[in-house]
Formats: C-alpha cells, structure tokens, sequence
C-alpha cells in the first residue's frame, strides 16, 4: 500500500474535545468527508492520544482546517501532549499558548483559522490503533481568509493565506507528541 499512500498529500486538522471539565487537542491526520445529504465528516483519533480519551465522552468534536502560514499551531497541537505534566505538577496546557474561544457544549474553537466546524458525535468506529468519530455538523465558520462565507452554517474555504491549507508533507517532520507506531 505504500505507493499509493506516498502519493497522498492530504490536509491536516486539528481537533478538539471539551468533556468533564477537561480540554484536550490533536493535530489530525485522518479525516475526510463522508457524505453529501446529510453531511457527516469522519475524524480518526489514535488511542494512545490523550485528545482520544476526552473524545469518548464528548458530546461534540471541532475540527479545525489550517492554513499554510499556522505551522507553529500543527507544532503545538502535533508534537506536545496533555499528558505531560509539567515542573509546576499541572498537565501541560495546549490551550494557554492558543487563542480560542468556546463553541457548542464548550468545546474550544481556534481563532484564526481559515474554516472550522463544530460536530455532533453520531458514533465511533474502531479501526485498530486509530478510532473514527462519525460528525454531523452543527456550527461553522471561516475567518475570511480562504474564501468562505463565515459565520455559523458558513460553507468555509480552503484557507490560509492564497487559499492553501497546511498539508501532510509541510508537518512531515513534527515529533508527535505520543509514538506512532
């Protein structure tokens, strides 16, 4: 399967989870569209990812679009995990070095980026070390950048700056945060 898969080069998402007074966020991989009428979007958490553990009691899920000039914010949400504490005893905090604000049920939307959603948990799919979060959408917005119209139950764009979203082969080389393999 590797050839084919070398020749992907899909767009990375952020994801974030608010569940239990708890906050929690992972830059994404795996995501896609899964139909039309009605829309659903499909997001795969791996397991050993503390954003996964939060998932599974959350209510709803924001998916995040980044654009090609947010490399800094894949870093953040892509190479460091909630799971660490920090000299202070706390678990480190991705969502103090982020501006964001609270979405639906509290679930925390970036600011910035070019197009996100909100979506509504429909159901789980277990895939092996990654499972699928079925979403339906409830809120969306754009900041403008990319071409969308903005706002809630706005269509989005593609974003960044010229319209490119961050893609798989720009954070490459990002340390994930918790092993892969």
């Amino acid at each position: 399967m590797e050839p084919f898969l070398d020749r992907l080069d899909h767009p990375v998402y952020v994801v974030t989870a608010e569940a239990d007074g708890e906050r929690a966020g992972c830059l994404v991989g795996f995501a896609a569209q899964c139909s039309i009428r009605p829309a659903r979007f499909m997001v795969w958490l791996s397991k050993v990812n503390r954003t996964y553990r939060v998932a599974r009691s959350a209510p709803r899920l924001a998916v995040h679009l980044l654009g090609r000039d947010q490399y800094a914010l894949a870093e953040l949400f892509g190479g460091e995990t909630g799971d660490d504490v920090g000299e202070d005893g706390r678990r480190v905090d991705k969502f103090a070095r982020a501006e964001w604000t609270p979405g639906p049920s509290g679930v925390p939307v970036l600011d910035g980026v070019p197009a996100w959603f909100v979506g509504q948990v429909e159901g789980h799919v277990d895939a092996g070390d990654h499972v699928g979060f079925l979403l339906a959408p409830i809120a969306s917005g754009s900041d403008g950048r990319g071409g969308g119209t903005g706002g809630t139950g706005g269509t989005g764009g593609t974003g960044g700056i010229g319209g490119e979203p961050l893609r798989l082969s720009d954070v490459s080389h990002i340390a994930a945060g918790h092993p892969v393999d």
